[in-house]
């Protein structure tokens, strides 16, 4: 019988040539994210640190100023009124509409043959523009002629009222994205095996509430975090609604921080302080999201 002598390591060793094609291969295949990566987030970012630190106007001209800027920012009082107004916003939808997403989504798996109209129904009005969206709850929580104080028999001016403009504008924020959280706990809820509901009644789970706690509850938790993180960061960027709804009043009382930072950049052209602004947020925004990371691995990692 013939043996088949072995490959030597030479042999199996790629060519000098074959190793130029590759890596001119991946450059190649690399390039275009690249320049686009370094060009449209790279160079603005590095640029707007820069800019912090200058008394620029809304062109970016302007001289260097260290760090007056953040010293300024640190004793501006309507600065830290507007953090607070993001904060409250924050309280206000994330946790809430997260759980409205995830009841929601709870009842429609349910459904049998109506979950897909009762879906595209609750789905709609994600997909409306902003400019739609509060339009329609300018409307129906009009003073005068809105259908809500209509059929409440209230009077109450809901967008121009110092305690209810801001849980307002968080209701008409969860009415508008709550369909996306649901969409995603449906498709979660959709992907646990029937039959560990089946083996939970054989092992005598006296309920719903025991299935939902002991299956559906810790298997649907990797999609309450991806809703969770999502919307702390979607809801630190508010800007339009409240812009359109209330427009940061009554007397402030609903600025929030990117609303401060358009007011400063483009009515007060304070550029270089405009972008101290913008670099505050975002190092809040990191910080934030990954506290709430390590949080909700520490929750579901016991």
């Amino acid at each position: 019988m013939t043996q088949v002598p072995e490959q030597t390591k030479a042999d199996r060793r790629p060519s000098r040539a074959g190793r130029r094609f590759s890596w001119r291969t991946v450059v190649v295949l690399i390039a275009p994210f690249t320049v686009v990566y370094l060009a449209f987030l790279v160079y603005p970012t590095v640029r707007v640190l820069m800019l912090s630190f200058t008394n620029s106007d809304i062109a970016g001209r302007g001289s260097f100023v260290g760090i007056a800027n953040y010293a300024h920012l640190l004793k501006d009082a309507l600065f830290w009124a507007s953090l607070w107004h993001t904060v409250y916003f924050i309280l206000l939808c994330v946790v809430p509409n997260t759980a409205v997403g995830l009841i929601f989504a709870l009842m429609i798996v349910r459904l049998g043959r109506l979950r897909s109209p009762v879906m595209a129904m609750l789905f709609l009005p994600y997909i409306l523009p902003v400019s739609v969206v509060t339009q329609i709850w300018l409307w129906v929580l009009d003073t005068n002629y809105g259908i809500f104080n209509y059929l409440t028999g209230t009077k109450l001016n809901w967008f121009q009222d110092p305690h209810w403009a801001m849980p307002a504008v968080a209701f008409v924020t969860i009415w508008w994205t709550v369909g996306f959280n649901i969409l995603l706990f449906v498709a979660g809820l959709q992907s646990i095996p029937q039959e560990y509901y089946e083996a939970a009644a054989l092992d005598g789970a006296s309920g719903g509430l025991q299935a939902f706690r002991y299956i559906t509850w810790p298997l649907v938790w990797p999609v309450t975090s991806l809703v969770l993180v999502l919307q702390l960061i979607a809801q630190w960027q508010i800007f339009n609604q409240v812009y359109l709804l209330t427009n940061g009043g009554p007397y402030n009382s609903t600025i929030v921080t990117i609303q401060y930072m358009y007011i400063q950049a483009f009515q007060l052209h304070h550029g270089g302080y405009a972008t101290t602004i913008s670099m505050a947020l975002f190092v809040l925004i990191l910080v934030s999201s990954l506290a709430q990371i390590r949080l909700l691995r520490f929750r579901g990692n016991p």
